[in-house]
């Protein structure tokens, strides 16, 4: 993948006390508030919010909900035998209920997930030097809930391969744009891109969604809050929340080029700022949420899988180890990961190899935002300083943290001492909320601030470099870019 670099412009020095844009932002659009609601007439005003979606499509949401949202352990498999939605997928022109979604990106390819209106063989066949090459057959099933993840691999480094998914041996219906971009033989410029609190209003902004697939990243990390929204224990409208969004064109041309990561935070999870295994539920609904969660996406692994649960995970990108981690299932009071994500976490750091680690974490690092309200720092204290000085006493370099939860973008450093500090690049801005104040006066370490504004953040990689470079960018819906710093990654290796 060939990036070009642009002139970094130094906007932040170490005197600054916040970074504030030259124009004033504006505020959340109304006709984007009141839409947390869960009731089908808000899900429909949802669905269109970013144009009138097709009365044929409208119809299959329609009927889905009323089917789901009666079943607090309802399927999407059950859906399926419902005559009155298979007609009305049939009139929609719907060959499959979702997808392809392409995540778990490896040198030669990527993983393909799909989920189809029943039983079936799902491929996926791809054009190289005029030699199709087809990957698969794999099976959906009941057990899946009709979802299937084809492995397409060993492409050639550095190409663009346009694919078509096959179903029972038929062409599907999917974005023109669906293409996988393989990675460089020595991907020394890289691009990936994060964000979080796209919720549900967020899903269908093609303007911003656009904006991120022209920069051409390698992958997008989500970091919590996307699409299912405030369901607590009730499976069917969980599952309903991610077929409403397998049938947003924008969404659908993201997920078909740019392959995705994915953790939860609280929205996601059960509800608004809930962890563990929230009062008033058991453990038969935690499980529940994680099972719906590791069917409707693509990653490489989850937690510690079916028997001790969690989302986090680690991965490799180009350059860069990425570690995302889970703040919302393990948590309890005062330990904001859990014992054992705690030791799988250290494990992880010691085994990463450089010569940067991006390192997630649902809702926020520092403590600044809504007086550190669901903060790590504010929750739990000493696992944070516990982690920090791990990373420190073992001069683990490279290491990058991304946040979400808290509404809007902040980008704060953590000084710790001897000249060292950690940057934190909090991007919750994908569904373009309003959040808590841009600044305060005694923010003295921030670096950048927005709130009420759609906006993506984008990490660009250079090690060709004898100092490796790490650039980042804040852009906004309109592709120009809100704030940028370039580190080095010896600023970022403790002393």
């Amino acid at each position: 993948m060939n990036v070009s670099r642009s002139w970094v412009v130094t906007v932040v020095s170490l005197g600054l006390l916040a970074w504030c844009p030259p124009i004033s932002w504006p505020q959340e659009k109304p006709e984007h508030q009141h839409l947390g609601r869960g009731d089908l007439a808000t899900s429909l005003k949802i669905f269109n919010l970013w144009g009138e979606q097709p009365a044929a499509k409208q119809e299959v949401a329609r009927v889905a909900y009323n089917f789901l949202s009666t079943r607090p352990r309802g399927t999407i498999a059950e859906l399926v035998q419902l005559p009155e939605f298979r007609r009305a997928c049939q009139e929609a022109g719907l060959t499959h209920l979702g997808g392809p979604m392409l995540g778990c990106l490896e040198p030669g390819g990527a993983r393909v997930w799909l989920r189809t209106l029943g039983p079936a063989q799902v491929s996926v066949e791809v054009t190289v030097n005029g030699e199709v090459r087809r990957f698969g057959p794999v099976e959906s099933t009941p057990g899946t809930d009709y979802t299937a993840i084809v492995r397409v691999h060993g492409l050639p480094p550095g190409g663009a391969f346009p694919y078509r998914v096959l179903i029972n041996g038929a062409p599907a219906r999917i974005p023109e744009n669906a293409c996988f971009h393989t990675l460089p033989a020595d991907p020394s410029h890289v691009r990936i891109v994060f964000g979080s609190c796209m919720h549900r209003w967020g899903l269908g902004n093609s303007r911003l969604l656009t904006q991120i697939r022209n920069r051409q990243p390698a992958a997008i990390l989500l970091i919590g809050d996307t699409a299912a929204q405030d369901r607590d224990n009730h499976l069917g409208l969980h599952r309903l929340d991610y077929l409403v969004r397998d049938l947003i064109p924008a969404w659908q041309e993201l997920v078909a080029e740019i392959p995705v990561y994915v953790t939860w935070d609280d929205h996601d999870y059960f509800n608004n700022d809930k962890w563990g295994v929230p009062e008033g539920f058991t453990e038969e609904d935690r499980r529940g949420v994680w099972q719906v969660f590791t069917q409707c996406w693509n990653n490489p692994s989850y937690g510690f899988g079916p028997d001790g649960g969690g989302v986090f995970m680690r991965t490799r990108i180009g350059p860069c180890d990425v570690i995302m981690l889970d703040n919302r299932y393990f948590r309890q009071k005062g330990n904001f990961l859990g014992v054992r994500q705690m030791l799988w976490l250290k494990q992880q750091l010691r085994e990463a190899k450089g010569p940067f680690i991006i390192l997630s974490c649902g809702t926020m690092w520092s403590d600044y935002v809504s007086a550190g309200k669901d903060s790590w720092g504010v929750f739990d204290p000493e696992g944070r300083e516990e982690l920090f000085r791990f990373i420190e006493e073992n001069r683990i370099a490279g290491v990058l943290l991304i946040s979400g939860h808290r509404h809007g973008a902040r980008g704060f450093t953590i000084p710790r001492g001897k000249g060292f500090q950690f940057y934190e690049f909090e991007g919750a801005s994908l569904g373009g909320r309003s959040g808590p104040p841009v600044t305060q006066p005694d923010w003295v370490t921030q670096l950048y601030g927005i709130s009420g504004q759609y906006a993506f953040s984008e990490f660009e990689f250079d090690t060709n470099k004898p100092d490796p470079e790490v650039t980042f960018r804040l852009f906004g819906e309109d592709g120009k870019v809100l704030f940028e710093k370039t580190l080095r990654r010896s600023e970022l290796t403790p002393p």
